[in-house]
């Protein structure tokens, strides 16, 4: 398959997951990550490995949240090979929290994918936020 091709594919499952994220659809979420996937989230611990142990931060978030979760994806990059590729974008989630305090914020995401059984996988997670190293506190206000 084309290299074109590839990327297409791994945009496809961007698209699927980003609507899956948006409806909270926990099971529609997790297949987009291998079994053995190493995720550095924003919160903590310092990595999540397995796709069991990701899914409770993922079922964690959803539950924080009422009602749908707004997402948005700006300046989306894939790059693929026929069975490795890579994708990193700037991210930003809005929505209400169960306690009633809106969220609007922006993260950085790179993901690593791995085609397997064709078909792609994140095998390697990362999102982030800037952080004011004088203040020691994230940088939650930035917009690209």
């Amino acid at each position: 398959m084309k290299v074109e091709a590839e990327e297409a594919e791994i945009r496809k499952r961007i698209d699927g997951w980003v609507a899956a994220f948006r409806r909270k659809d926990i099971d529609a979420v997790m297949p987009v990550f291998a079994p053995d996937v190493v995720a550095f989230d924003v919160v903590p611990p310092l990595q999540f490995a397995g796709r069991d142990a990701y899914r409770k931060q993922w079922e964690r978030l959803f539950a924080s949240y009422q009602g749908p979760i707004d997402y948005e994806i700006r300046e989306l990059n894939v790059t693929a090979d026929r069975d490795v590729g890579f994708s990193h974008s700037l991210n930003r989630i809005r929505g209400t929290l169960e306690n009633g305090q809106t969220t609007d914020l922006w993260l950085r995401m790179t993901a690593c994918w791995r085609k397997r059984d064709g078909q792609w996988l994140i095998e390697h997670e990362h999102v982030s936020v800037p952080v004011d190293m004088e203040r020691g506190e994230p940088s939650l206000d930035l917009q690209p």
